[in-house]
């Protein structure tokens, strides 16, 4: 038993659907798996396992920001021998070319945060998704019947929501980052170091370009396309 997730041994199935919000995650299990089973409500961070086309998948929610992802990866990752994580997040476009709704695969992240300085003694480190995932959920993005638009490409992990320079992310997006969220690249990076496969897929929630949002609930329950494709991604590799 770990010391957040706080779930029995067999409990978290080998295969982790991730997203930040804890009510994101009741509403997939609620949505998409079978006989789905709530084992962890510790700090109202839920976890549930069930069951997708005869896979056990589990979801999972991992909180706001790298520090907060990465105590709930590495308990997944050591403590419960999950091989494969998708985030399911949400995310700020930084472009026109990608609209509000649309959805990112991201081949990697970078980031401003401190956390990989650190691990890696002031060097860089190139944060990537796992390439069998990448490859399973681009060729499920073309499979399934989807409304939203796909894209693949990089992210950018913030350690700031409201962050008071945003003019920094201007070479970010001269140099390809198509959106911005908190999470993927610390994924990338405990997913590197165990030995294991992640990847991240987002959906636009907000436009920073263009000012556009979505609502509290639609972030919430109204992602499914994104699903759908983690999904499908996870249970073929």
């Amino acid at each position: 038993m770990s010391t957040h997730i706080a779930a029995e041994p067999g409990q978290i199935a080998p295969i982790v659907l991730f997203p930040g919000d804890p009510l994101r995650a009741k509403w997939i299990a609620d949505t998409f798996l079978d006989d789905a089973e709530l084992y962890s409500e510790t700090r109202g961070m839920l976890g549930f396992t069930g069951t997708w086309e005869g896979h056990r998948v589990s979801v999972q929610g991992s909180g706001m920001g790298q520090p907060s992802m990465a105590i709930y990866a590495n308990e997944l990752f050591d403590a419960y021998d999950v091989q494969t994580i998708v985030r399911v997040g949400s995310c700020g476009a930084l472009t026109e070319r990608v609209k509000i709704r649309d959805i990112i695969i991201a081949n990697a992240a970078s980031t401003d945060s401190g956390i990989n300085r650190v691990r890696f003694h002031g060097l860089d480190f190139a944060p990537v998704a796992d390439f069998s995932l990448l490859r399973a959920a681009v060729e499920a993005s073309e499979a399934e019947p989807l409304e939203s638009t796909v894209h693949v490409g990089q992210l950018f992990s913030s350690d700031q929501f409201y962050s008071t320079r945003p003019e920094l992310m201007e070479p970010f997006v001269q140099h390809g980052i198509l959106g911005v969220e908190m999470e993927a690249a610390g994924l990338y990076t405990l997913a590197a170091y165990y030995g294991r496969r992640t990847l991240a897929i987002c959906t636009v929630s907000d436009h920073i370009v263009t000012g556009e949002e979505t609502s509290a609930q639609e972030r919430e329950q109204t992602f499914g396309d994104m699903i759908r494709i983690a999904l499908r991604a996870a249970t073929a590799v």
